[in-house]
């Protein structure tokens, strides 16, 4: 199984999202296999769920037109096994408890090892109670993303020293979606769980321009970009390959020429 830090072992990562079956899984499938392409280092794939608490607008959207084509956890699980022979970075799930909990728990964590999935990243799971999902990640090789948020404060440091795969760093209070400013001090955010784990930390939730990124890529390991790749999505359709490839490329070279003049 690929592992996830095998996506920050170059550099710092550009993460890239989209929702599983918008428009199509076959689609899907495409546009993963063009952000690998691009650069994406590590591609997070979200399952369209009815009630996404953690999404702004244009992910909802795009986990209503989702749900509307009929995609299923199973022909997500298939599509997965299916683009896994095409690419080789790591992939993940961006899901919710409740999905998760309807599948089966252990019968869902075995679907993703089976189908190559690296982690799982449940936003509506509180750190305190992930012993409901953590066993059943482990027993099959799946590490469970821990998020912190500017609102964790004292919690940063315990839950950073737990951490799997990655930390995912949340930017901005609120839902997911480009925001034209973040003014979140990142930089004690990703000290404060350094002082006490060596996980890699990767910035997501409003991050949409090479600037932002380079931004955050002062502070972490790697950004995640969501919102503004669902959106190309939803503007191109199905024809929407090439300009996921190069706005995934624009952003990854970002990334690099901060590597190359930063450090």
């Amino acid at each position: 199984m690929i592992k996830i830090k095998e996506a920050f072992q170059s550099g710092k990562a550009f993460i890239g999202f989209l929702t599983a079956g918008d428009p199509s899984l076959e689609k899907t499938e495409e546009y993963i296999v063009a952000m690998a392409e691009a650069g994406a280092d590590l591609i997070e794939i979200g399952i369209p769920f009815s009630d996404p608490i953690a999404e702004g607008p244009v992910i909802q959207e795009a986990d209503i037109r989702a749900l509307a084509a009929g995609t299923t956890a199973d022909g997500i699980f298939e599509m997965v096994r299916s683009v896994r022979k095409k690419v080789r970075v790591p992939l993940v799930f961006m899901t919710y408890l409740n999905p998760v909990f309807h599948y089966g728990m252990e019968r869902f964590c075995r679907r993703c090892a089976e189908s190559g999935i690296s982690g799982l990243i449940v936003p509506d799971l509180p750190f305190e109670e992930k012993g409901e999902l953590a066993p059943a990640c482990r027993s099959c090789g799946i590490e469970l993303v821990s998020m912190i948020a500017p609102t964790s404060e004292e919690r940063i440091r315990r839950i950073a020293a737990e951490a799997e795969g990655f930390l995912y760093v949340v930017s901005s209070m609120g839902v997911t979606g480009v925001r034209s400013e973040i003014t979140t001090d990142i930089g004690a955010m990703t000290a404060a769980a350094k002082s006490v784990s060596d996980v890699p930390c990767a910035v997501g939730f409003g991050i949409s321009t090479p600037q932002q990124a380079a931004e955050m890529a002062r502070h972490a390991d790697g950004v995640i970009v969501g919102s503004a790749i669902v959106k190309i999505i939803a503007q191109y359709g199905e024809n929407a390959s090439d300009h996921i490839f190069h706005y995934v490329k624009e952003m990854k070279d970002g990334l690099r020429s901060f590597r190359n003049v930063g450090k």
